[in-house]
């Protein structure tokens, strides 16, 4: 999952710089297990989630998070 954060990372920037949002969010995931991730661009600052979500223990929080992104953007 650390190198996976790392790519996030690098995809966020990259992103950054074609789309104009003050915000990027992202996820990191290996199916069962989700890490998710947020470019400020003003700060130009990566926030890593600390928490590990997984399915299907986490289902209903992973969803949340998800719609939450879905909503904010």
């Amino acid at each position: 999952m650390t190198r996976g954060f790392t790519q996030l990372a690098v995809e966020l920037i990259a992103l950054a710089e074609v789309e104009e949002q003050d915000v990027f969010y992202g996820a990191v995931t290996i199916g069962n297990v989700w890490n998710f991730g947020k470019l400020d661009v003003k700060q130009k600052l990566i926030i890593q989630d600390i928490p590990l979500y997984s399915i299907p223990n986490d289902l209903e929080t992973l969803m949340k998070i998800l719609v939450g992104i879905m909503v904010e953007v």
